[in-house]
């Protein structure tokens, strides 16, 4: 079976599903070798996407651009998306990639560029239905759990020290891995009007977010949760006897992994905490719209508030060279982790998720210290710069930290930058990857990553959108 941390090794080795052949070509080229896996081999076909591509390749100027836009775009539906209705309903099962189970987190990221075509491709509207309703179910089986099956069957991590069921495929307690799901069902129905997802299942399972996240506040006691894995990676598993170091009860909630799948070194992840406040509030206000479960509403928006006033208290600390910046983590005791990493959310990606404006004078300094060499996950080499994540070890850098800098970005020259970043750190491949080495773009990791392809063709979208020069010009 394929385990996340084999890609760390082998990563530039061929995965099924993906059309990579090898090749040279010089960047001035005009044409680019067809990647694209063939249309009879995809897995969902969307007309409103391949109209998209066709637009795209006119308004995008610089010819390499345009051709990793036409790979990555598409990628997550080409490769990923399992659709297929049951008893009645759509029905959306995505792997994220070269691993063949479902992330909360990364299959809703994956899908999320493709919100605004549903209203014209009713289709692909079903698609994420479906998979709002998938994800409906896999919180109701393990609220805890951050990757799931389509199917029962054994994970390599069924020996895992913690409670596994036969859907499971890794059972991370991951604050974000909810409020993901949130965001795709709260999205849906803002871009489309439709309510159907929000039926008896889909309140029980919101419940189940209410419960389990106020476990997690561990006022009380530490909760049911706790991890354990058999493993020589530290970050894999957690101390404490699985309930992970000692935290002081403040009001913030303990998320005992990182988006990264990492270990939470203090248990209070900030990031998550700042998505859990809009989440919470989504939540509440799907409930008020739809006239369901006033009491559920009420107690979101005081779990919200609640978090949202922690935060204040507990989420700032006084750096002495950026002034108020926002930490990693903190353990409620005083203590705070200083440091970024590329994994969504991150403290730089935080107004990306509606957490806060990039003119948050806090959010300012904590970007100014993120990329600097203050931050301990920021490298600098010969094939570029960017934030990178313990889950790679060091000198490892990750066009998702790279993309989230630039759709985070008010400063045009800095976008440029990070444009001219993926297009020369692909290798040739014509898809992004999880990291590339800060000295030489040949070793990467994860061939096939389909969260980071489809945010590259966010990124472009947004760049259409807002600052469509800057794709007129060639990098």
């Amino acid at each position: 079976m394929v385990k996340r941390r084999d890609f760390i090794k082998a990563g530039t080795l061929a995965v099924a599903g993906m059309a990579v052949p090898r090749w040279s070509f010089s960047r001035d080229a005009q044409d680019f070798p067809v990647v694209r896996i063939a249309a009879d081999q995809r897995s969902f076909k969307s007309a409103a996407v391949e109209a998209t591509i066709t637009r795209m390749k006119k308004v995008i100027k610089d010819p390499e651009l345009a051709w990793l836009f036409e790979n990555c775009f598409p990628n997550t539906i080409d490769t990923t998306v399992h659709y297929k209705p049951i008893d009645g309903k759509p029905d959306t099962f995505v792997i994220t990639g070269d691993i063949d189970a479902m992330w909360l987190r990364d299959s809703t990221a994956q899908v999320w560029p493709y919100l605004p075509l549903l209203k014209e491709d009713k289709q692909l509207k079903d698609m994420v239905a479906g998979l709002v309703h998938r994800q409906t179910k896999c919180i109701i089986i393990d609220p805890y759990a951050n990757a799931f099956y389509d199917r029962p069957k054994e994970s390599e991590w069924t020996s895992d020290h913690t409670e596994m069921k036969p859907m499971l495929h890794e059972r991370k307690w991951e604050l974000d891995s909810l409020c993901y799901a949130i965001r795709l069902a709260y999205h849906y129905w803002k871009t489309t009007g439709d309510t159907s997802p929000f039926d008896d299942e889909w309140l029980k399972a919101m419940r189940l977010v209410l419960q389990t996240c106020k476990e997690q506040q561990r006022k009380e006691n530490r909760g049911p949760y706790k991890f354990g894995r058999t493993t020589a990676w530290s970050t894999d598993t957690v101390p404490g006897n699985g309930y992970g170091n000692p935290i002081k009860p403040n009001g913030l909630i303990a998320s005992t992994f990182r988006p990264s799948d990492d270990a939470s070194q203090y248990l209070f992840f900030i990031p998550s905490n700042f998505f859990a406040v809009v989440s919470f509030r989504q939540v509440a206000e799907i409930l008020d719209k739809t006239g369901k479960d006033a009491k559920l509403s009420a107690d979101f928006k005081a779990l919200a508030s609640e978090v949202e006033n922690a935060l204040k208290k507990h989420a700032v600390y006084n750096h002495p060279q950026y002034g108020k910046i926002y930490p990693f983590e903190v353990d409620g005791f005083g203590n705070y982790l200083l440091m970024d990493d590329a994994g969504i959310p991150g403290l730089i990606s935080m107004p990306y998720l509606g957490a806060m404006s990039v003119k948050d004078p806090i959010y300012v300094n904590t970007r100014k210290f993120v990329l600097s060499d203050s931050n301990p996950y920021f490298f600098k080499g010969k094939a570029g710069e960017g934030l990178g994540s313990p889950h790679t070890l060091v000198d490892q850098i990750w066009p998702m930290g790279i993309i989230a800098r630039a759709i985070t970005s008010t400063d045009e020259k800095e976008i440029e930058a990070q444009l001219k970043l993926l297009k020369t750190t692909h290798n040739n491949t014509g898809f992004m990857h999880e990291s590339f080495d800060k000295d030489d773009q040949a070793k990467f990791t994860r061939k096939w990553f389909a969260w980071v392809n489809t945010l590259f063709g966010e990124l472009i979208l947004k760049l259409e959108k807002e600052r469509p020069h800057l794709l007129a010009k060639v990098y």
